[in-house]
């Protein structure tokens, strides 16, 4: 007999709109990007800062081709593992690379809560290191985790509400700040230095660029519950990075119109806030660390929901261990569970720039692996042109050799942490496989 302890576990399709998947994927794009990594990439790209947004943009778009295609022909919600499993079996390259991107997405997770903590103490004036900064990380994570449990209309329907208020909330800063500076972007005025900001360090700010846009896979991982699949997942993905694109760009301005780079990259960590003071005063501080909130605890919201899928598809489709712990309930029950408790841990050791920098790595590499899968093995059955996904590869190899040697070059410890890591990750899945293949599990559906 079935004990179904948590409704979170049951997959109910037609329960998202094509506006709640817009919601979703805007939710989790506009969680931690434009508030933490704004400084990140104008401490790489300098006075071009705005341009890395369009460019990661330009890129995401190449890469959204893939995953359109795919929900368009197979809705799953697996997503992301689906697409490996068509394109490369059920082997230890689809278990590695899914697993690649649940970690980026879990990374992600605790890039938004140190976020969330960063800008909640700085109205206390507490600086990005105090101690506080994780702890508030951490209990946004719980939280998340809570209303989670709570089960899937509620996420929805939280993500749009509060998708809705900080999208409002965050033109209006970046509008009416443009206003007050007359529309002058002070990080590009005469004598600003750009020879400090190599080549270089634009294309790998672009990695940074492509982190903030990543959400839009969310809406893939969903695609077995938003209405009419096989077009609006594609609609929602579209319309999702075309909001960002716009907001992104704003902001940018508006922080470029309050900030010299040299003020941003001071406060790379929580620029908007700082930018926000020049032009508004303490109100403008707390308004945008009021945004801020409000929007790393709905991208949080988003995001815990989608990896804790991903991880039960995967468990589902036999490609990870799985493991109860002896908690009660079903599969997605528990790996909401190891969801928090890896971004948890990720939000205690990691300060935001390592979190940002593990990310792209982790992402990228999944990235790639996917369009080589698709364009190898799947072109002809989805339609797919091979064209759009040789550029797709060719643009996420560039940004990521060109990120690593800039890495390597400033903080060589995360690159070895990230190589081995994506290593590990498929040693773990082919001894696994093989482990599992020799002596199967049994089910662990039923209780």
């Amino acid at each position: 007999m079935k004990h179904d302890h948590s409704r979170v576990a049951e997959y109910k399709p037609n329960s998202i709109s094509l506006t709640g998947g817009i919601a979703m994927g805007t939710g989790v794009m506009i969680g931690a990007g434009i508030f933490a990594l704004t400084g990140q990439i104008a401490e790489l790209a300098g006075p071009l800062f705005p341009l890395s947004f369009v460019v990661g943009a330009i890129v995401t778009a190449f890469s959204a081709y893939t995953y359109i295609k795919m929900s368009n022909a197979y809705p799953s919600a697996g997503g992301i593992g689906m697409i490996l499993q068509k394109a490369y079996g059920p082997g230890t390259v689809a278990g590695g690379a899914a697993l690649l991107m649940a970690f980026s997405m879990i990374i992600n997770e605790s890039l938004v809560a140190r976020t969330f903590g960063t800008y909640t103490l700085r109205l206390f004036d507490q600086g990005p290191d105090s101690f506080l900064v994780p702890v508030l990380g951490v209990g946004l994570i719980i939280f998340a985790f809570l209303v989670n449990l709570s089960g899937n209309r509620s996420v929805g329907w939280v993500s749009l509400s509060l998708a809705v208020l900080k999208v409002g909330g965050i033109l209006a800063f970046a509008v009416t700040a443009l206003w007050a500076a007359g529309f002058s972007f002070a990080s590009a005025q005469p004598g600003t230095a750009t020879s400090g900001f190599p080549l270089s360090g634009f294309v790998a700010s672009v990695a940074f660029s492509i982190l903030a846009y990543k959400g839009f896979t969310t809406i893939t991982n969903s695609g077995a519950e938003i209405t009419d699949p096989h077009r609006n997942v594609g609609r929602a993905i579209i319309w999702s990075i075309l909001i960002c694109v716009v907001v992104y760009l704003l902001v940018a301005f508006a922080v470029g119109s309050a900030l010299s780079i040299p003020q941003i990259i001071a406060a790379r960590d929580y620029s908007m806030a700082e930018a926000a003071g020049p032009v508004f005063g303490d109100f403008g501080t707390y308004f945008t660390v009021a945004l801020a909130i409000v929007a790393t605890a709905s991208g949080l919201l988003a995001s815990i929901f989608a990896v804790s899928r991903m991880l039960a598809m995967l468990t589902d489709m036999k490609l990870i261990p799985h493991s109860h712990f002896g908690m009660p309930g079903q599969i997605q029950a528990h790996t909401l569970v190891y969801t928090v408790v890896a971004a948890g841990f990720l939000t205690i050791f990691f300060d935001l720039s390592r979190i940002a920098s593990l990310g792209v790595f982790f992402y990228l590499v999944m990235d790639i692996v996917i369009h080589w899968g698709v364009m190898r093995n799947l072109k002809t059955e989805i339609d797919a042109s091979p064209t759009i996904m040789s550029v797709a590869i060719l643009l996420d190899v560039i940004v990521l050799a060109v990120f690593s040697v800039v890495k390597i070059q400033s903080d060589p410890a995360i690159v070895v942490i990230a190589a081995i890591g994506i290593f590990a990750v498929f040693l773990f899945e082919a001894l696994y496989l093989s482990r599992s293949r020799r002596f199967p599990a049994p089910d662990h559906h039923e209780h």
